[in-house]
């Protein structure tokens, strides 16, 4: 990791702090977030403290500081998701989990992500799985849902 890391942070070598956005999305898309190692590698090799480092990145809601699970589960909660139920498929997800959005669990199984809007209102409520559009979700199916990420992993792990 460390040997990615340090050449994406070359590229950007003489970088400033209303520069960093380009080389933090170029590590996470590398490695898939922001890793602690990441952020201090970057202000060392820069000589930006990190506590600004962090400071843009947390600032920005597209960064993510825990890698993603196997299986990435993105909920979508616009207007007319919302309006079908998507807080309970959140909710039902979290206990199902046991982690909250934004989270991974422990086992690298599962992450959860809760996004403002997929534009499939007309088929909503969605949820995506590893690029993989679920629509009319009903929160009774939830379990089902997730069941069907392992039983059926080559057709979800294909769309990454």
């Amino acid at each position: 990791m460390s040997e990615i890391l340090d050449d994406v942070i070359r590229r950007y070598i003489n970088t400033k702090r209303d520069s960093l956005l380009p080389l933090l999305q170029e590590i996470q898309n590398e490695l898939g977030y922001l890793s602690e190692e990441s952020i201090n590698r970057i202000g060392q090799m820069t000589g930006l403290p990190t506590s600004k480092i962090y400071g843009v990145a947390t600032f920005y809601d597209q960064f993510r500081f825990e890698p993603r699970g196997r299986f990435h589960i993105m909920v979508c909660h616009g207007t007319a998701c919302h309006v079908n139920a998507s807080m309970q498929i959140i909710h039902e997800l979290e206990r199902i989990l046991k982690i909250k959005a934004g989270q991974t669990t422990r086992d690298g199984t599962y992450s959860l992500e809760v996004v403002d809007c997929m534009g499939a209102c007309a088929i909503s409520p969605v949820i995506n799985i590893n690029g993989k559009y679920i629509h009319g979700v009903e929160v009774q199916k939830v379990k089902e849902i997730i069941d069907s990420c392992i039983s059926n992993s080559s057709v979800y792990e294909s769309s990454r």
